[in-house]
């Protein structure tokens, strides 16, 4: 549902409010602590290309021994590291996925116009 004017003003208001008040909550908030972004994401990257080297690793002597369990031990070794490396960059975008619309917004938004104006 979208706000009226009057709604998107008053929170306007709110959020001044609030980074005028307390600056670092509001970054917090916002997702803009990017000093423990930096802190935290490479080492899991790191880890996770491991993972996932290792994994591979894992799977291909599955392969050659022809031991099905050790392979798919070695798949699920580098899926694991796959999802490391996801979740490790996607820390990142926060930031830019809070100021970027989503798409029911602005379908949501198009329809306004299209009907309402």
């Amino acid at each position: 549902m979208a706000l009226s004017d009057r709604e998107r003003r008053l929170l306007a208001e709110m959020e001044a409010a609030l980074a005028s008040d307390d600056p670092r909550l509001q970054s917090t908030l916002a997702g803009s602590d990017t000093q423990t972004l930096i802190k935290k994401a490479p080492g899991s990257l790191l880890a996770g290309a491991g993972l996932i080297l290792g994994g591979i690793a894992i799977l291909f002597g599955g392969l050659i021994a022809q031991l099905t369990p050790l392979g798919v031990a070695g798949f699920v070794v580098a899926l694991a590291g796959v999802l490391m490396v996801t979740r490790s960059v996607s820390v990142k975008a926060p930031r830019m996925a809070r100021q970027s619309r989503s798409l029911g917004d602005r379908l949501q938004d198009r329809w306004d116009r299209r009907n309402f104006q």
